[in-house]
């Protein structure tokens, strides 16, 4: 079975920003699959990430991230390049719908998570990084943080969810200028279902939503997943692997934030 996640970036093409790509024989590529662009403002913890491509000498958009401290972003691990990525090689876009990595903040610190193998890669689990700014942020209407979600919060299935980022649109088709973010609505589906197709290795630390039609994909990878939770978003989840996209009974597997909670808090919270 052909799974989507990051893979490697296509050099510029007529100006238009490279996008993740190559995935192999057999996987679609769609973005957010019936979303709809978002408006400015709206999802303001919503970040996207550049990373470095020494080979072009270029930077790409290559995943998505939450501002979850006015210091620190949650993203995915498999977004992080290498076994010893350079953190001049990374840069966040904050408060924008639209692609641009002018102006975006410079990351002082990349912390993996230490169950997270790049062996087994997002199939082993634990698939979430913390990267840490070089200065806080300053919240405005367009910047502001994503609140995590209670340890004892159980979201249904069925829960309505939302899902946001600047994936690809189509085969090798790069979302088209002026390339805004965006958003779908998503039910949350439960382990045991998901199971059912993806198999055993579905584990307690993920967590699936898509339905047929609504999806997040290739290139959306490291974006937060959020509900409402007693009428505040919180972020239950981040995007991390699927098979295909929008499809029926394949929804998109999430890294489960309550499932990460003490090890974002020791981090967070110790940092000086």
């Amino acid at each position: 079975m052909m799974l989507w996640l990051l893979v490697l970036t296509l050099p510029c093409l007529g100006g238009s920003v490279p996008v993740t790509s190559d995935p192999g024989p057999g996987t679609e590529l769609v973005g957010i699959v019936g979303g709809h662009d978002a408006a400015n403002g709206k999802w303001p913890w919503q970040v996207g990430l550049w990373v470095f491509d020494p080979r072009y000498s270029e930077w790409n958009l290559d995943c998505g991230g939450s501002l979850i401290h006015p210091q620190w972003v949650l993203t995915a691990a498999h977004c992080i390049p290498g076994r010893n990525p350079e953190t001049r090689h990374l840069k966040v876009q904050l408060g924008r719908v639209r692609l641009s990595h002018q102006g975006s903040v410079q990351v002082a610190r990349i912390i993996r998570h230490p169950n997270y193998s790049l062996e087994n890669g997002v199939s082993g689990g634990a698939d979430v990084a913390l990267l840490k700014l070089e200065a806080p942020v300053r919240p405005s209407n367009l910047v502001g943080w994503i609140r995590l979600p209670p340890a004892s919060s159980e979201f249904a299935p069925g829960t309505r969810c939302w899902v946001a980022g600047w994936g690809l649109i189509g085969v090798q088709e790069p979302l088209p200028p002026p390339q805004n973010l965006q958003e779908v609505e998503v039910p949350i589906v439960a382990n045991e279902i998901c199971r059912q197709q993806y198999g055993n290795v579905i584990q307690d630390d993920m967590l699936c939503a898509g339905s047929e039609g609504r999806d997040s994909c290739q290139g959306d990878s490291g974006g937060p997943l959020v509900c409402k939770w007693r009428g505040t978003w919180v972020q239950v989840g981040v995007v991390s692997w699927g098979h295909k996209c929008g499809l029926a009974n394949f929804p998109t597997v999430y890294a489960r934030v309550t499932s990460f909670l003490p090890w974002i808090h020791s981090h967070i919270h110790s940092s000086p």
